[in-house]
């Protein structure tokens, strides 16, 4: 029996995103996976703005949770949990696209520390940091 992890590929990692009813709901893609990082892509739609009509945190929340547990993914092996995150936010988010891009920092054998940026992408492809995350993913 082996004792390697198994291994996730961008096509198993889409499947594994597509399995989450709440990231079916907000309509979330992976768009890169693999080399401990990955990129998780959605949307900006009227129904995930806050009142003032900017993205709500809460889906910047998300974001940046699932891009990190991704990423800690393509390093670790598929059964991981985020155990902690901190997000700040930098600006308000407001474009047609939000991009979490998410890289680990560092991995051991059960547990990796992972970055990502948030950025809202404008209608002429503009890219503008909204959001920072840092968090500890753990295998399961």
């Amino acid at each position: 029996m082996s004792t390697e992890p198994a291994v996730l590929d961008l096509e198993l990692a889409r499947k594994a995103l597509e399995s989450q009813p709440f990231s079916q709901l907000l309509q979330a893609r992976l768009t890169e996976f693999g080399d401990g990082a990955a990129t998780l892509e959605l949307d900006i739609r009227p129904e995930l703005h806050q009142q003032n009509g900017f993205v709500h945190g809460g889906v910047l929340a998300y974001a940046a949770d699932n891009a990190l547990t991704f990423a800690a993914g393509a390093a670790l092996g598929p059964s991981v949990l985020t155990s902690g995150f901190s997000i700040q936010y930098v600006r308000p988010a407001q474009g047609v696209t939000l991009v979490a891009r998410a890289e680990v920092v560092t991995a051991g054998r059960r547990q990796a520390v992972i970055r990502a940026d948030l950025v809202v992408v404008d209608e002429e492809g503009a890219e503008k940091l909204c959001a920072v995350a840092q968090g500890t993913v753990l295998t399961v």
